[in-house]
């Protein structure tokens, strides 16, 4: 059988064949990939994956594909920051940033749909699409020009341009949906049932989902093989946070490390914080948010696929869900790029500000290893920030016109001649 056994119901353990298929027929539960653990820890060990590619394909052995990889480096294996500044700001002594905004197309997403296209190509297919708030879009986009296959991605009419832009680069059918991310994730759904396309967040999710998992894997090999105290994840559909969690418990399950005892906390923007709702109000029933208002459209998932299993996850590992205002996403934003240099989208900013809400609360504490995730780069959402950075100085080109309008508003003194 391989150490790949086929897909899983989460809900009533039904198995499946490794098809493209992502509900199970007989309870409706989402699909999950499950291995043989018993045989990956036959053939794994950390000398093994220090050799491999510096991408996240060196951890292939705890992923859903057999062959097609693109294993060129690029993707994953992203930098694991010591965020001193940061952590002085917020009274954390060891806070560290996990920088995915310098993946290919500068989110997290090239994960994903490396895994997705890779098992594509395994199954047969010759179309690769995607419903998406931004990144997605982006990440299929480009992935799809570079294997030669016809790509089609759909988006929110109301998405960031910066977005727009970075995914109609590469060519794909690009179509602009008038409506929310759920009314366009619907409308995806029925085309994938009538077209033999690989909808990488519809019918090869199982496979797309599993490439998160690397982010997981990352953090504890680049932390010298041990899992964090705590870390912190911005939420949309919930499965970011879901698959880190696994891929956590994967390390322990195949001997790579003795434990993973990592509390894991969730951020949302409190206009569409559907899963941070429900943790506040002790529940794991989530009430969908019909319309989302935030300026984190990436986070703009109101109906969340993964929320119920982020709830369990976080409540699980004895983390927790907080929201922020879109002034304190702003703020986080800024926070993060005077701290340490790093200009993070909306997400990002969610991410900052909920882990400094975590410390003030006291849910984390200063000598916890602590690990933020960055999801995505601050020059495809600039419209949050536009109107909140400083203005600049407009002088004449010569020095007296620089004097008097920097200098002298300035404390500054000349150098002598």
């Amino acid at each position: 059988m391989g150490r790949i056994k086929g897909l899983k119901c989460r809900e009533c353990g039904r198995l499946y064949p490794l098809e493209p298929i992502h509900v199970c027929e007989y309870c409706f539960g989402p699909l999950e990939v499950d291995y043989d653990y018993d045989e990956i820890k036959r053939i794994i060990s950390r000398e093994k994956i220090e050799r491999g590619p510096l991408s996240l394909w060196r951890y292939k052995d705890l992923l859903p594909v057999e062959r097609g990889e693109d294993s060129s480096p690029g993707i994953g294996f992203t930098p694991l920051l010591r965020a001193y500044n940061l952590g002085r700001e917020l009274g954390l002594k060891e806070l560290y940033l996990k920088n995915d905004s310098v993946n290919p197309t500068f989110s997290f997403k090239d994960r994903v749909v490396a895994v997705a296209i890779a098992k594509a190509k395994e199954l047969g297919f010759d179309t690769l699409a995607c419903a998406s708030t931004g990144n997605l879009a982006s990440a299929v986009a480009a992935a799809g020009a570079k294997a030669g296959m016809k790509t089609y991605v759909f988006l929110p009419d109301d998405v960031e341009a910066g977005k727009i832009v970075n995914a109609a680069i590469y060519g794909p059918n690009l179509v602009m949906v008038h409506g929310t991310y759920d009314e366009l994730n619907r409308l995806c759904s029925e085309i994938a049932d009538r077209y033999h396309w690989a909808f990488v967040n519809v019918n090869v999710r199982p496979y797309y989902a599993e490439g998160s998992k690397s982010l997981a894997f990352e953090v504890v090999e680049q932390l010298g093989w041990r899992a964090p105290d705590h870390v912190v994840v911005p939420v949309g559909s919930g499965s970011l946070l879901t698959k880190i969690g696994k891929g956590l418990n994967e390390m322990v399950k195949v001997g790579l490390i003795e434990e993973a005892n990592t509390r894991i906390s969730g951020a949302q923007p409190t206009g569409c914080a559907p899963v941070a709702n429900a943790f506040a109000a002790k529940t794991l029933n989530i009430r969908p948010v019909k319309k989302p208002d935030t300026v984190a459209k990436s986070l703009a998932i109101g109906n969340p696929a993964d929320g119920y299993y982020a709830l369990k996850t976080v409540g699980g590992t004895g983390g927790g869900f907080e929201a922020v205002t879109d002034d304190e996403v702003v703020e986080g934003i800024k926070l993060l790029a005077k701290t340490e240099g790093i200009f993070t989208e909306a997400a990002g900013g969610v991410t900052v500000g909920v882990l400094k809400k975590l410390v003030e609360e006291g849910k984390i504490t200063p000598d916890e290893c602590v690990v933020a995730y960055i999801t995505g780069n601050g020059l495809k959402t600039q419209e949050a920030v536009t109107e909140r950075v400083k203005t600049p100085f407009f002088v004449e080109p010569h020095l007296t016109s620089f004097e008097d309008s920097v200098i002298f508003n300035r404390t500054a003194t000349p150098i002598s001649s």
